[in-house]
This record gives C-alpha cells, sequence and structure tokens, in this order.
C-alpha cells in the first residue's frame, strides 16, 4: 500500500497510512495561495517526512504537473512526499531543493520547464538550470535514485488554457528538441532520464485531446498514462538497482 505526503488534490479524503498532520488547503483555495505560503507548506511536510523517516519514500517535485497528482493515482508501495508548486520554473525550483534536504528519499521524480518556456526564457538558461538540479540532487541525496523526466508537450490549436497565447508561441518541436538536450545532460551526469514526451503525442506530435483539461493540465487520463509510465520505469530500472543496493549493504554489514 501507498502513502502520500502532500497536498489533499482530491475533494474526498484519501486514506493513507502515513500522513503529517498539517492544515492543507482544499480544492476551492488553492489559487488564492501565494508562492510562499506553497513553500511554507512544502516545508512543513519535508519535516514530517524528515522526522518520521518512512520506509520507500519517494519525492515529485515539480510544478502543477507534479502538485495535482491525484494521490489515489500514485503507485503502491511507496511513501510519497509531493514538492511540485502551480507555475513553478527551473530556477524557482532550484533555490528550494533544500526544502527536503533532510528526508533521505529512495528516489526523486523531477519534471521542470514548461512554465519557463511560456515565460519566455531560452533553451540555454533552461538546461543550466537543468545541470544545477541535477547537481545539488546528487550532491544532497547521494544515495537517492535521481530520475528527470522530459516536459510534456502542449495542445497546440486545441488549447483553451487561459494563457494560450503564450502557450502558442512555444512550438512542441522545440520541447521535443529541449527533451533530447535534456536527456543527453542526464547521460553525461549519470541521472536516468524518462521519456514521457511520447506516450502523450498524437500524431501532429501535440498532447492528445484525452489526456488533457485545456491543453496544458492533464485530465485523469494523462494521470493514468503517467503512472502506468512510473510503475513500469520503477519496475525495470529502479527496483533492479535497489535490490542489488540492498545486497551490497548486507554484505557489508
Amino acid at each position: 500500500m501507498s502513502a502520500f505526503f502532500g497536498i489533499i488534490t482530491s475533494p474526498e479524503p484519501i486514506s493513507r497510512n502515513f500522513s503529517p498532520q498539517i492544515a492543507t488547503p482544499d480544492l476551492g483555495r488553492r489559487h488564492q495561495l501565494t508562492y510562499q505560503q506553497w513553500v511554507d507548506i512544502l516545508t512543513q511536510e519535508a519535516k514530517v517526512a524528515a522526522d518520521q523517516r518512512p520506509p520507500h519514500l519517494t519525492v515529485l517535485v515539480g510544478d502543477s504537473l507534479s502538485l495535482w497528482f491525484p494521490p489515489e493515482l500514485l503507485p503502491e508501495g511507496k511513501n510519497w512526499l509531493n514538492q511540485g508548486i502551480s507555475g513553478e520554473t527551473s530556477n524557482g525550483l532550484l533555490k528550494r531543493l533544500n526544502i527536503f534536504d533532510r528526508t533521505q528519499p529512495e528516489v526523486i521524480f523531477v519534471m521542470i520547464g514548461i512554465n519557463d518556456l511560456i515565460r519566455g526564457v531560452s533553451d540555454k538558461v533552461i538546461l543550466d538550470n537543468q545541470r544545477q538540479i541535477i547537481n545539488y540532487l546528487r550532491k544532497r541525496h547521494s544515495t537517492a535514485q535521481i530520475v528527470v523526466q522530459s516536459i510534456l508537450p502542449h495542445g497546440a490549436e486545441e488549447a483553451t488554457w487561459k494563457g494560450r497565447e503564450k502557450l502558442l508561441t512555444v512550438a512542441n518541436s522545440r520541447i521535443r528538441e529541449l527533451n533530447q538536450q535534456l536527456q543527453s545532460i542526464c547521460t553525461k551526469k549519470g541521472v536516468k532520464y524518462l521519456d514521457l514526451y511520447p506516450l502523450f503525442t498524437n500524431k501532429q506530435g501535440n498532447l492528445r485531446r484525452e489526456f488533457t483539461t485545456d491543453g496544458l493540465h492533464l485530465s485523469p487520463e494523462g494521470y493514468l498514462v503517467w503512472r502506468s509510465a512510473l510503475q513500469i520505469y520503477s519496475e525495470i530500472e529502479l527496483k533492479p538497482q535497489q535490490e542489488k543496493e540492498g545486497k551490497r549493504l548486507k554484505g557489508k554489514g
């Protein structure tokens, strides 16, 4: 059974075997929170995780796509700490990575970059920030498996998101090329890369209509695809390494 630390993203109570005793915002209040209020909440939740040391802790960090991942859809068998903030950029994330320094996670899943693109940040700056994020996580979480996830496509002309005009200035072909460079960085840095991009695209290379609510954010169907990818990737790429590490530590004992 999995447990979830973090923002409650469903109007119905979530059954969990671990939960920080923190008052978290409900769906009706989520847009009223400032960035600093989100940071304060995530800081409290990370402190609870650090103090209680739940087994198989996995951190999900990024922007609104990570933030609103329905807890009931997260893969089971892990304790999840959600460190996503709506509207987050790579620079913003880099500045707050220290929030969960003490949590000692097994795995850290990172997804960041779409908001940078929407705000007009250059590919060079985005990739440099990604390098710094990877460097920081490798240094502070030397025993954790770090998985950088690709930036997802958007719905292009079918998008109805309120920032549609800015979104349309970012070609999905640019996102695809940026992801290729990001994958190269991950290879050079020795961290894992999870390519979600092709799972979400249609024949035109845009975000599939059934996987999104507005051309940017994900629908329940979209989160199911992401969940399946996390499950399969964890079984194939992460579990063997964890078992190998466990045997190594057992041998030392």
